[in-house]
């Protein structure tokens, strides 16, 4: 299997092509058949893959495979090719394995709308896109696959397009993109001028011996790709507005595929990275800072899918801050359970809007714990992973990228404090979330509320895995301090090791244990804070007084948060309003009186030669024999007179 790995993204891209020219004759039924089995396939060739990879010795886990060249041109020379090694065999099983559940999760919420076979071809194509960039062995095809990511995500965030806002907010992520993607294809560009090479088997071993300038150069532009494609700042203000699509699109979008991308670049550039002086720390402090900023926006929203949107965008920052420190393997770690607790919220969801009716509000929900036991308790479980509950998937991987930032050369204690911040205020909106959903006081509507059911088990089973993995997944990195306890503690760190072990320093191996357990409990501490504050807000006081009293208090503060610090605003002042402005001159001005006027002035000139020529044209012959003649003297007397 090792050797047909590139078979993993075709057969979902197979799927597409037909859901995409058959779909409407072949049935919902045969859809939802080909959209499920094709990535489910996927998904089973890349568990062959990585089964078959792991009973290698760990200095050959490594396959590179070029299946044909590509459009040679001159010395530049790319191939389609896959690399699968204990990273991008890591991605592909969280990718495929995720957007399998999704996809059976998505039979039973899309089942009645009219576009059945339009969404599972997209769904199909986004999978089949993101499988391509994580196994390609070059930047080339890599960009190939993050484009596609981008055209997929435009279709999907748009897929209802016959509503205003979801056809902006498809238009405003393709765009905010555009401007990321611009900055990777730069850097490809400056990467092939000074290798030769777009293929990383030939970029990364000479890694180390590039100028520390172009390095920074480098890695920046890319960088700057993943700021776009990976919601991070400046280039974050797409990913709330991607709520306009299908919820599970959400949460294919924030858990498994696209935004991961950035993160899954930066780990595989490593090399790379390390050259450079200067981008570790900005790729640092971009995560830290953003996962801040945006985890304080979530505890003012309403909108339930946008509070997981902003928690999104927090928890990416956390992976930038672990791979920006050098502690790859725990930003990767953060992934995966990222990938587990995110798609069990989002399509948690998911379910209590379909059992509300679409409703998205937290302000007309409440109560909901006895109707809506299944995704309740599922719904818990992810709220505990994702805020750092002992033994839940994200304590473990959250705690390794804080503990990277304390010990490693590329941390600090201000990138620590920031992670260890922003862990608290984490666990207060995420139980505020919850308990505003499933406990206190219900607010649901009178009309809606002798319809609200649970969902049916096509979306029951997801949610069900989810949350398993969401309670277990973290276990097999459990921190190389428990090693007396667990002997097979940190398994995940140990099996990507090969990866990254160019690393100039090592993961895990600085500072005394008794410090990490130490910063463990802190980390704790602030959580079980959070915790306490949005139980005594809206647990233990049911009609909420508490929160809005605070609320009240904050004033302008939760003003500014509940408007997401204006940051929208701002950039339709700064560049959107101006930027259209100037297209409206453009066209209405320069296009007509200069462009147009250019092209006008030429015709004329000419028009204006053939009228006086037209009167030289008299039709005698004699008139032709005398210009002849005229001109002919005229040309003799010049080459006698020179």
């Amino acid at each position: 299997m090792l050797q047909n790995v590139w078979l993993i993204p075709v057969v979902p891209i197979l799927g597409a092509l037909i859901n995409g020219v058959l779909g409407r004759r072949l049935g919902r039924k045969a859809v939802s058949v080909v959209a499920c089995g094709s990535v489910g396939a996927a998904f089973l060739m890349a568990t062959a893959a990585f089964l078959e990879l792991t009973a290698l010795p760990a200095d050959r886990r490594l396959v590179d495979v070029d299946v044909y060249q590509w459009i040679p041109v001159g010395r530049f020379v790319p191939t389609v090719g896959t690399l699968f090694d204990p990273l991008s065999a890591v991605m592909a099983l969280v990718v495929a394995g995720v957007s399998f559940l999704i996809h059976v999760y998505s039979v039973g919420y899309m089942h009645d709308d009219p576009a059945f076979s339009r969404y599972f071809t997209y769904l199909n194509l986004f999978v089949g896109s993101m499988l391509t960039l994580v196994l390609a062995n070059n930047f080339l095809l890599m960009y190939v696959g993050w484009e596609l990511v981008g055209l997929c995500s435009y279709l999907l965030i748009g897929f209802w397009f016959q509503r205003p806002a979801a056809a902006a907010a498809g238009k405003k992520a393709f765009v905010v993109n555009r401007i990321g993607d611009f900055g990777f294809a730069l850097g490809i560009m400056l990467i092939f001028s000074h290798f030769g090479s777009v293929a990383f088997k030939d970029v990364f071993p000479k890694a180390h011996m590039v100028a520390p300038g172009l390095a920074t150069a480098i890695t920046l532009l890319l960088f700057l790709g993943a700021t776009g494609k990976s919601a991070q700042l400046p280039l974050y203000v797409w990913l709330p507005d991607a709520m306009e699509g299908p919820t599970p699109v959400s949460a294919l979008i924030h858990a498994a595929t696209m935004v991961t991308a950035g993160v899954y670049m930066v780990a595989r550039c490593h090399t790379l990275y390390e050259a450079s002086p200067i981008s570790p720390h900005v790729v640092a402090w971009v995560g830290a800072i953003t996962a801040l900023f945006a985890a304080t926006i979530a505890v003012a929203q309403f909108d339930i899918k946008r509070v997981l949107a902003y928690s999104t965008i927090s928890q990416l920052g956390y992976m930038f801050l672990g791979v920006g420190v050098g502690a790859y393997s725990a930003g990767i770690f953060h992934l995966v359970t990222h990938a587990f607790f995110k798609a069990l919220m989002f399509l948690g969801a998911g379910s209590v809007m379909h059992a509300l009716g679409g409703e998205v509000d937290m302000r007309r929900m409440g109560g909901l714990a006895r109707r809506l036991p299944v995704t309740h308790w599922t719904f818990l479980a992810g709220v505990l992973a994702i805020s750092g509950a002992p033994l839940f998937s994200g304590f473990f991987s959250k705690d390794e990228i804080l503990w990277g930032a304390w010990s490693l050369p590329n941390g600090s204690r201000a990138l620590w404090f920031v992670g260890w911040l922003t862990a608290g205020v984490t666990a207060f909106y995420m139980f505020r979330l919850f308990y505003r959903i499933f406990h206190g006081r219900s607010d649901v509507p009178e009309e809606i509320e002798p319809h609200i059911h649970e969902a049916p088990p096509s979306m029951a089973w997801p949610l069900r895995i989810l949350a398993v993995l969401s309670v277990v997944g973290g276990w097999i990195g459990i921190p190389a301090v428990f090693q007396s306890v667990v002997p097979a503690a940190n398994w995940f760190g140990e099996f990507l090791k090969p990866v990254f072990e160019s690393v100039r320093f090592a993961e895990g191996a600085h500072g005394a244990a008794s410090t990490e357990l130490l910063l463990m409990g802190v980390t704790l501490l602030v959580a079980a804070g959070g915790w306490y504050l949005a139980h005594s807000f809206y647990y233990l006081d049911p009609e909420r007084r508490r929160a809005e009293a605070a609320a009240r208090g904050a004033g302008v503060v939760y003003t500014l948060l509940q408007n997401k610090y204006y940051v929208d605003e701002l950039y339709q002042a700064a560049f959107v309003k101006p930027g259209h402005r100037l297209a409206v001159v453009l066209a209405d001005i320069f296009d007509v009186f200069v462009v147009d006027g250019i092209v006008n002035l030429t015709a004329a000139v000419v028009a204006g030669f053939g009228e006086l020529w037209r009167y030289l044209q008299t039709g005698y012959v004699r008139w032709y024999a005398w210009s002849v003649l005229a001109g002919a003297a005229v040309l003799v007397a010049y080459l006698i007179m020179r």
